[in-house]
């Protein structure tokens, strides 16, 4: 079976870790983008078609909860998932009440992110194809009644 890559947008302000993680992801098949801030996560959903958005809770300027907000406000079907370090578990189930789909603690085990991902992408293909579904159903209503 053919993998399909998960197109994951990586948004953290430590370059580094985003840089090493994107690697990381794009050695497991996978299609990696990134963002440094919340902001650009925005621009980037906007112009890119993304699966899953993996997001630090803690930035400078646009925390990853105001991030969330956002994302689940404008880009309803994106999954994300929250980083988070040990002092914000609070923040991190706050962000599961906004929508998020699961949550880490860093430094996170990759074999954990990427079940995590998996879960994630799944969901994901589920709700689209539900909405397939009911789109194709509204259709067939219509075309019954010409």
């Amino acid at each position: 079976m053919i993998k399909v890559p998960t197109r994951i947008l990586v948004v953290d302000d430590e370059k580094d870790f985003v840089q090493m993680l994107s690697l990381r992801l794009k050695e497991e098949g996978e299609k990696p983008t990134p963002a440094y801030s919340g902001k650009e996560c925005l621009e980037t959903l906007k112009n890119e078609e993304i699966d899953v958005v993996i997001l630090d809770i803690k930035m400078p300027g646009m925390d990853g909860i105001e991030t969330l907000r956002e994302v689940k406000r404008r880009f309803p079907l994106v999954e994300v998932i929250m980083l988070t370090g040990h002092g914000t578990i609070e923040t991190a189930v706050e962000g599961m009440k906004l929508g998020a789909s699961d949550y880490l603690l860093k430094p996170a085990d990759f074999e954990d992110l990427s079940a995590k991902l998996e879960t994630a992408r799944k969901r994901k293909d589920e709700q689209e194809e539900r909405i397939r579904r009911a789109e194709a159903r509204l259709l067939m209503r219509k075309v019954g009644e010409i």
